[in-house]
């Protein structure tokens, strides 16, 4: 496979400006909805703050902080951390990556020593950075802009590892000259060896959730902008054979016709605003929380592509969507709730749908604070951490009682959220709000205690296509690597040096292991 390195340039003067003003023009920065139950709080909680869950199920402790709001620390500084949207743990521990939303970069620290060791910048130009591009699809056509298309800076949100955590893949909010994201944007793919692009590829208006499939066959990407949801296939270990595969739509293509002056509200006008992605841990379905309209979860037949309606009847306002130990989890955005169903009771109503939604009842829900964004589950699967926006807290909830026996303040607005694979650590940032930039802007790591040890998670990021060949691997330090991870180093060679690109396919993969396994046993009768 063939690298290409990323070149940077000087960034223009009307790309500085678009930049410079999209605090008040991205829906993400948009002033948080006044509840009647909750006040927001502006907080910027101190190094080592703690608190002990009062019977002693979980300890939190703040023990590092990058932040960079009006008044920050100097020790704690970091001038990258700009309205960081997320947070993403390498499945194999060594490091983190955080989205700088508003800096148009993804900022990579050390995860031992917290230590910043890059800074990927999403500065692109037509001509400089053709070799990235994938080829287009007939999928997303432009429709508002002709010229210089490919000369933009990308406004990164979420990410999702892939192949084994061999690749990470990063969704623009928008193009920074496209002010009011109608037009297609992009996705970055990082190799997370060099943590530089291999790949850019185009999407929908407005993506922000990303998944990737068990099997390691496709990563979806949901685009808030017109309720859509594109399907990348990734079967491929070649980045140059990956491509668009489907394009589905929820219900109906939202019609974008904005002005191109002056700046409009998406939050309230996306139609359904799909947020929440993850595929079921059989792959055969895709769910997608929608945060507006008449709310609820889409949901998607993998193996047919087709959409088949939304289930309804959890609270309105659904932001994210996890699903663990035979449970779908999702977080209320507005009312600061987590609640919960059993998956296959809430398939059986999806299955069953004659039109295009259908309401079940049953959940299960646990209050906690206001503005209930990003959640993620302990390895044990006994513990839920909800990052609550307007609040300002770090939110634990015990799954086996499905109430909250913890919080813990955070620099005012978080919404992105990481775990470790051994549960030790979590990630919070906090998006930039306010006046003169003084509220916001952080990331917090906090360390985790347990009353009773938590087992450390496999990882699943997707690369269950080569598990195959990883079972066959016996020797080396890649054996314990995550879900396919093993087979990726075990291509490249010991020295390190570069995928062999004649492994492009699932299909020459398993014809691989088979002509291994064979070999392997006439060996043993000679």
């Amino acid at each position: 496979m063939t690298t290409f390195k990323h070149f940077f340039f000087p960034t223009c003067a009307v790309m500085v400006l678009a930049c410079a003003t999209a605090h008040a023009q991205d829906p993400e920065k948009s002033k948080p909805q006044a509840t009647s139950t909750t006040t927001e709080r502006l907080v910027h909680p101190a190094m080592g703050t703690t608190s002990k869950a009062e019977g002693g199920e979980v300890t939190l402790t703040i023990v590092k902080k990058h932040v960079n709001y009006g008044g920050s620390p100097k020790e704690y500084r970091d001038p990258y951390v700009n309205s960081p949207k997320s947070a993403n743990i390498h499945p194999d521990g060594t490091k983190y990556y955080v989205n700088s939303l508003e800096g148009c970069c993804t900022v990579v620290y050390d995860m031992k020593t917290h230590e910043r060791k890059k800074v990927i910048n999403y500065q692109f130009r037509d001509g400089k950075d053709d070799a990235l591009w994938s080829k287009p699809s007939e999928f997303y056509p432009f429709t508002h802009y002709t010229q210089n298309l490919n000369t933009f800076q990308g406004k990164p949100v979420e990410a999702t590892f892939s192949h084994g955590g061999r690749y990470l893949w990063i969704p623009f909010y928008r193009r920074t000259y496209d002010l009011n994201a109608q037009d297609p944007s992009a996705v970055a793919v990082i190799d997370t060896k060099t943590d530089e692009i291999v790949k850019l590829m185009e999407t929908g208006p407005l993506p922000k959730m990303v998944a990737t499939s068990h099997d390691g066959k496709h990563v979806a990407i949901t685009h808030w902008g017109n309720n859509t949801v594109g399907l990348v296939n990734v079967a491929s270990l070649n980045p140059d054979e990956w491509f668009h595969e489907k394009l589905l739509v929820v219900d109906y293509v939202l019609p974008l016709n904005f002005s191109l002056k002056v700046p409009v509200d998406r939050d309230n006008k996306s139609g359904y605003c799909l947020r929440g992605t993850v595929f079921t841990p059989d792959d055969k379905y895709l769910l997608v929380g929608c945060m507006g309209g008449n709310g609820g979860i889409a949901v998607i037949n993998m193996e047919t592509q087709e959409y088949l309606g939304r289930v309804l009847g959890m609270m309105a306002n659904v932001r994210h969507l996890v699903i663990r130990d035979g449970y779908l989890y999702l977080s209320v955005n507005k009312a600061g709730y987590v609640q919960r169903i059993k998956l296959d009771k809430f398939m059986a109503a999806a299955k069953a749908m004659t039109g295009k939604t259908t309401t079940i009842g049953g959940w299960e829900e646990c209050k906690v604070g206001a503005g209930a964004r990003t959640i993620e589950i302990s390895p044990s699967g006994h513990f839920i951490f909800a990052a609550c926006n307007l609040a300002s807290k770090l939110y634990v909830v015990d799954t086996r009682t499905m109430k909250a026996v913890a919080n813990i303040d955070v620099d005012s607005y978080p919404v992105g959220l990481d775990i470790s694979n051994d549960g030790k650590f979590v990630i919070v940032t906090s998006q930039g709000r306010g006046t003169a930039g003084t509220s916001g802007n952080a990331v917090n790591i906090y360390e985790v205690e347990y009353a009773e040890p938590e087992p450390v998670l496999k990882n699943t990021d997707g690369a269950a296509v080569l598990d195959m060949l990883e079972k066959e691997e016996t020797a080396g330090p890649e054996k314990e690597d995550k879900a396919g991870g093993n087979i990726v180093a075990m291509l490249e060679g010991e020295d390190g040096g570069g995928m062999t690109p004649v492994f492009v396919g699932a299909g020459v993969v398993f014809a691989l292991a088979v002509a291994v396994l064979l070999l392997r046993r006439r060996q043993k009768k000679v």
